[in-house]
């Protein structure tokens, strides 16, 4: 496993905004013009860098070529590794943005499987609110006009409140620092019997809550968990290693921009060592809300975030191929293999433990400043 096999096609034109650890600590880097830099002298955190301004032209020592960066991976926690590129950031993340999946949902649930009542109720609904049910933005007059319908038919949810109502659904995906990289384990709790991997973008934002980057992102998800109560949010997302993004923020510059996260495909392919491959795609084209409008909703005079934040879109993946049992549909095993890509942001390449066997997090907001403070960085 190679890291520059899953950089993008057009990394060499790109800016770069990440960590290594190195033997001293934790240090943010940049990857331009195929050359690692070491800023940690300008910028001792990712977050500091981004508050400064033009990351992106910091200059620093040169680490080489990153060709010839050659990085351990999980299990090893030797050194050197490519880490979360997320530092002193909050990690938020929106939930049911894409309305159409989740108005399909219910629909496919009151059907019971028979496309043809599926059909027949879609052509129902898009006859009575006067619109595609594709079309329909989230918190307008048509999707009011849904909600109605809707409701009068017996199949509102919950979900569907936060899919086409006007608020968006913003949680707090993990603490500060206690997101994973690429080449690291992904945790999964052993206590869940249905889950699986969500590929989403990961959008990163200054604390004026201007998008200033791109990422890629796992938003692991216990679908049980969840499924049991909307209450149990916390304990299906927020776990040991259960929030992985990278391999890299991908900076906003001349050629890489907030209409490529707009525009982006993002593709999930998960390889088990029993054999099992799945794969989809996830269009960003479909999303219901814009990803400015999810972060204007994060960051408001309701709420600031002084160190900046990422925030996961969202995806429309859903995975439903049998795994083992016909009906069942599908769920992780250890050991699996889950490469979440886009083209322009790269692969981001994890394995599959339970949170209690991945690396437990240790290095928290205090370490990370006793040991800035060791190296003359703060």
């Amino acid at each position: 496993m190679r890291l520059i096999d899953d950089m993008p096609a057009d990394w060499r034109a790109g800016v770069f905004l990440g960590r290594l650890l190195l033997p001293e600590g934790p240090t943010p880097v940049l990857v331009r013009g195929g050359e690692v830099i070491d800023i940690s002298r300008s910028a001792p955190t990712t977050a500091q860098a981004i508050a400064q301004g033009d990351a992106g032209s910091m200059t620093g020592e040169s680490l080489g070529p990153l060709e010839a960066l050659e990085l351990e991976t999980s299990p090893a926690r030797s050194t050197p590794r490519l880490l979360s590129p997320l530092d002193l950031q909050c990690i938020k993340a929106s939930g049911v943005t894409f309305a159409v999946s989740a108005v399909e949902r219910v629909i496919e649930e009151r059907a019971r499987g028979d496309a043809s009542a599926a059909q027949t109720i879609r052509r129902a609904l898009a006859d009575r609110v006067g619109a595609d049910l594709s079309a329909v933005r989230p918190g307008s007059e048509g999707a009011e006009q849904l909600k109605a319908v809707l409701i009068e038919e017996g199949l509102w949810s919950q979900y569907l409140e936060v899919a086409i109502g006007k608020d968006a659904e913003i949680f707090t995906k993990a603490p500060v620092l206690a997101s994973v990289g690429w080449g690291e384990d992904v945790g999964v709790r052993s206590d869940s019997a249905w889950n699986n991997p969500e590929p989403e973008v990961v959008l990163i934002c200054n604390a004026r809550g201007q998008a200033v980057g791109a990422a890629l992102g796992n938003d692991v998800n216990l679908r049980d968990i969840e499924g049991r109560s909307a209450l149990l949010l916390g304990k299906a997302k927020d776990n040991n290693a259960s929030a992985a993004i990278g391999p890299w923020i991908r900076l906003f510059d001349a050629d890489f921009g907030i209409e490529d996260v707009r525009n982006a495909v993002v593709s999930l392919k998960v390889t088990g060592e029993d054999g099992f491959e799945l794969s989809g795609q996830s269009s960003m084209r479909l999303i219901s809300r814009d990803p400015l409008d999810l972060a204007g909703q994060t960051l408001s005079p309701n709420h600031q975030y002084p160190d900046g934040f990422a925030l996961y879109l969202g995806t429309m993946f859903a995975p439903i191929d049998d795994r083992d049992i016909p009906g069942q549909g599908f769920t992780h095993k250890q050991g699996d293999e889950v490469c979440v890509s886009s083209p322009r942001l790269g692969v981001l390449r994890n394995r599959v433990t339970s949170c209690e066997s991945a690396p437990p997090w240790t290095f928290g907001i205090a370490s990370l400043m006793t040991n800035l403070a060791s190296r003359g960085l703060l």
